[in-house]
């Protein structure tokens, strides 16, 4: 009679583990369903010197989390791209909490070379608009899973 309740027991810890990754898997594949892409802006850059031939921008980029919960980034790949012309790519990999329905500024530093940078060093020490495009994917960790989001975000500085 004991050996036979813990069998019993066995099995319905086996269909009860069975159904809980099932539905893990279930909804890490709805995190698409349940999370709105956060968007991506860039607000300001910022320039320091390194040598005569490469300086270090240090962007600005505001996360909006547009969710009800909150939001981790867990990595950023970023591609910056100033009047069509690639100046520099980067990993960020540092934590940040997004909470919900806020905007947080994210200082992501970029190395460029003064010749990647073509006619748009003038624009950017005269102040002038600069047409940019960041393209990237950021690591997002919430409470429902995780996911890696691509964006694209045009603009004039």
């Amino acid at each position: 009679m004991n050996g036979w309740t813990d069998r019993k027991s066995r099995g319905t810890r086996r269909i009860v583990i069975a159904a809980l990754c099932i539905l893990c898997v279930l909804f890490t594949g709805c995190l698409g369903w349940i999370l709105e892409k956060p968007t991506f802006v860039v607000r300001e850059i910022s320039l320091k010197p390194r040598s005569l031939a490469e300086m270090e921008l240090r962007l600005g980029i505001e996360v909006h989390n547009p969710n009800r919960f909150d939001l981790t980034l867990t990595s950023l790949d970023y591609t910056i791209f100033i009047e069509d012309r690639k100046i520099g790519e980067c990993r960020l990999e540092q934590t940040f909490r997004i909470p919900s329905a806020s905007t947080t500024t994210i200082r992501a530093p970029l190395s460029v070379r003064f010749k990647d940078l073509g006619g748009g060093v003038r624009a950017i020490l005269t102040g002038g608009e600069i047409p940019y495009r960041i393209e990237g994917s950021a690591g997002i960790k919430t409470v429902f899973g995780s996911g890696t989001f691509p964006f694209t975000k045009d603009g004039r500085l």
